[in-house]
């Protein structure tokens, strides 16, 4: 074996098997081994921001980690913002990141970088291996790394010469990654807490969101009164008909101060206190009351289920508590005017059981959340470190992930334009995702932050650089050009046409609306 048939084998044995990439002359023996390595599946992103987008949404739903393979600093950079996603998502991810050869990199090369340097930010795991022989163990030891609770992106960085040359070494063998624990006194306290009688919010995020963390806050929310609330941003959430109800902190910062005013106590599970994405003239950092306690109970690094059910038995939860969940209220279609209500309406009436949906709508998804509580049991995927552009690429990770799944993509014009090329691999791996494409043609929502943080118009040009009409965005055209099927749709009735003939079919389908 050379270094780069020691990778993907090692890859391979730590079910590691697929990875999203964009190579170039430095990952050259990389791409040579995928024809000599079974069990790794190579999908080709033409950006790099694609690629880390999408090892997220895969990640994100099976809970184990995907690799990219990019191009030495220029290359991790430009996936950059979608591994500060990953990373605020704790996404489990491996990054194969390619380097001029060791002797090489004295000689100051144009694409010479500080990978290193550009991947810390993002990376709980981060080293370069100088030899062929260290490629397997240092392979084993990245993704013990990436799978360490609750997931983190680990970074491997291999020079040409590692790649290339033999090595004397047989494959390392596999670490298991060490178990999560919980603090039994943090449990207690906060089951003293519940009891108390006083208004106490369970502020969720992480593995309390998803079904078996679900269950068990339904289950203390009926034994005890609390209000639960997932956190935002939140990685992935599981809803819809039958399982536990549970409100979500908005975005704004005054709705979301109403939201956590009336809470004497709040009790953090698997999430941080809540703060406001940006700081606002007049508007506090922190949203929760001053008058409140804060009390952590578990982190996302800890054992979050297993302190959700000491929680249920430190409460007295018997199991026999009925608890509140969401009923499937199926909507009619809509008919007449195609606004923004009328398809989320139309979406939520038709979408199938157990469908995934990325949310990077934004703006055009305010005021969805009425359609979305009683739909079918469906997976949320949604934005977390306030960097735009991820939901196409996440998209594409989710459709590889769970090929036997509807992916439906509700996706901003603006935000999609940063990864667009998404497209393009959407329909090369023929996934099956429907993108209804919300064009606004502004950045609609830098319009109203305009305004919000008080700055003062004193002529067009703020207005100018935050629209997107000139010229006109043609979506359908876009997609067309990149081989998906693409369609427009101008009244509620062509939508629910379209929107139903897309999800009949095999592969990838694109839907522009004017709103």
């Amino acid at each position: 074996m050379n270094g780069a048939q020691a990778l993907i084998n090692t890859l391979v044995e730590g079910d590691v098997n697929v990875c999203f990439t964009n190579p170039g002359t430095s990952e050259m023996h990389f791409v040579a081994a995928l024809d000599q390595v079974r069990g790794m599946r190579a999908v080709l992103g033409l950006f790099e921001g694609v690629c880390t987008g999408a090892a997220d949404g895969y990640a994100r739903m099976l809970g184990k980690p995907a690799s990219t393979l990019l191009h030495l600093g220029p290359g991790l950079g430009n996936g950059f913002a979608n591994c500060h996603n990953a990373w605020r998502a704790r996404s489990p991810m491996v990054n194969v990141i390619g380097e001029h050869a060791t002797y090489h990199i004295q000689h100051d090369a144009p694409l010479t970088s500080d990978i290193e340097g550009i991947a810390a930010p993002f990376s709980g795991w981060v080293r370069t291996t100088m030899t062929p022989d260290e490629v397997s163990q240092d392979t084993a030891e990245a993704i013990c790394a990436a799978k360490t609770d609750p997931g983190q992106i680990a970074t491997l960085i291999l020079p040409g010469d590692s790649s290339w040359n033999p090595t004397k070494n047989s494959l390392a063998e596999q670490i298991t990654p060490p178990a999560p624990t919980f603090d039994e006194t943090a449990v207690s306290q906060a089951a003293q807490l519940l009891k108390s009688g006083e208004p106490t919010l369970l502020l969720l995020s992480g593995k309390a969101v998803l079904d078996e963390g679900l269950e068990l806050v339904g289950q203390i929310t009926a034994k005890t009164g609390c209000t639960p609330m997932s956190n935002r941003p939140t990685a992935r959430r599981q809803q819809g008909a039958g399982r536990a109800i549970m409100k979500s902190l908005a975005y704004p910062v005054p709705p979301s101060l109403k939201q956590l005013e009336q809470f004497k106590n709040i009790i953090l599970i698997s999430t941080a206190e809540p703060v406001a994405f940006f700081a606002y003239p007049g508007m506090p950092s922190r949203l929760a009351p001053e008058h409140a306690h804060i009390h952590t109970m578990v982190t996302p690094e800890q054992d979050v289920v297993g302190a959700l059910r000491a929680l249920a038995d430190a409460v007295g939860v018997t199991g026999s508590e009925k608890t509140a969940v969401y009923t499937h209220e199926k909507h009619t279609l809509p008919t007449g005017e195609l606004n923004l209500g009328a398809i989320w309406q139309s979406v939520t009436a038709q979408m199938p059981e157990h469908a995934i949906m990325v949310n990077e709508a934004l703006t055009s998804g305010w005021g969805a959340g009425k359609f979305m509580q009683n739909t079918v049991p469906i997976d949320m995927l949604t934005g977390t470190g306030g960097a735009i552009g991820h939901g196409l690429p996440q998209a594409v990770g989710a459709a590889v992930a769970c090929p036997d799944r509807q992916v439906i993509g509700m996706q901003a014009d603006g935000s999609a334009m940063y990864t667009i090329s998404a497209l393009w691999t959407q329909a090369r791996e023929n996934l099956n995702i429907v993108t209804v494409l919300f064009n606004n043609r502004a950045y609609k929502i830098l319009q109203g932050e305009l305004d919000n943080v008080g700055a003062v118009r004193q002529g067009n040009i703020a207005d100018s650089i935050l629209n997107l009409d000139n010229p006109q965005l043609d979506f359908v055209s876009i997609a067309q050009g990149m081989g998906v099927e693409a369609s427009r749709a101008e009244t509620a009735d062509q939508f629910n046409d379209q929107f139903a003939a897309a999800l009949a079919k095999n592969g990838p389908h694109l839907i522009e609306v004017l709103v």
